[in-house]
């Protein structure tokens, strides 16, 4: 893990639990305890802790004291949710159709699979999701049974994410993980912010395949953190604008893919509330 990732970590523990220690950050990105230490003294010397006896320690600000929480390095879930959204409830509508009632699946927070709960109201799964979203609209909707992962709730994103390993979610197992991303490129499924990438790694451990949701857009070239390779993928569900040549590469690396067309009463579809 690159330095800057272990900072971007370190700055979100600290919004979470206001004092960190060095075995706290070990734990959490698998660093040495002297490298560790090195970071701490980095980002006090930039005014983003208060190095403390085996720790650091948040530097109370008017930002602090309102409540506001560390921003994750990607796009809001407002930003994206209205992209390509006629693309996207295609893709959505045909992943749950891959889904059987009574099947435990995991769904990861994102705008494409968002999408999917309103095509689960008539269904009856078990339900894993760090969207809370999406849990909501689940809990308020469907006859679905819905579980979330402990950790910070980040609102830009609709996410609640942890850093531990330690959670609920090891207790889980999913035959089925749908997941969006911010892009697929020949490394395999990318993220733009470590934390998001560490959460969606782990749940990946808990689903036996992988169901990528991705339109057209996320063949191109985003973000700089892969949290799994092509090989981990079962199936990409996208729509007719995906490149041909993101098409071979998904071929030849054994991936298989689901071209789904626009359905048309979703053209021109407006995002849901």
């Amino acid at each position: 893990m690159h330095e800057r990732e272990r900072w971007q970590i370190i700055q979100a523990l600290l919004h979470e639990r206001s004092l960190v220690q060095v075995i706290d950050v070990c734990e959490a990105t698998g660093a040495s305890p002297a490298s560790v230490r090195r970071d701490f003294a980095k980002l006090a010397e930039q005014g983003l802790g208060r190095r403390i006896h085996g720790g650091l320690e948040l530097i109370k600000s008017p930002a602090n004291i309102n409540g506001d929480t560390t921003a994750l390095a990607t796009r809001s879930f407002d930003a994206s949710q209205s992209h390509n959204i006629a693309a996207k409830k295609a893709i959505a509508k045909a992943a749950v159709d891959l889904c059987e009632d009574g099947e435990a699946i995991i769904i990861n927070g994102g705008t494409t699979t968002y999408q999917m709960g309103e095509f689960l109201r008539d269904r009856r799964l078990k339900i894993l999701t760090n969207s809370y979203l999406l849990a909501e609209m689940l809990i308020h909707t469907s006859q679905c049974r819905v579980a979330l992962p402990g950790g910070e709730v980040y609102r830009e994103q609709k996410l609640i994410v942890s850093p531990f390993d330690d959670d609920a979610i090891q207790h889980y197992s999913a035959s089925r993980m749908f997941m969006s991303a911010i892009s697929i490129g020949p490394l395999g499924l990318v993220e733009g912010d470590p934390l998001i990438a560490r959460a969606e790694t782990k749940l990946l451990k808990r689903a036996d395949k992988l169901y990528v949701l991705a339109d057209g857009s996320k063949f191109d070239t985003r973000g700089s953190l892969v949290v799994c390779p092509l090989s981990r993928i079962d199936t990409v569900i996208t729509d007719p604008s995906a490149p041909p040549e993101a098409l071979d590469m998904l071929a030849q690396a054994g991936v298989r893919v689901m071209i789904v067309e626009a359905i048309p009463e979703f053209v021109g579809a407006t995002t849901a509330a």
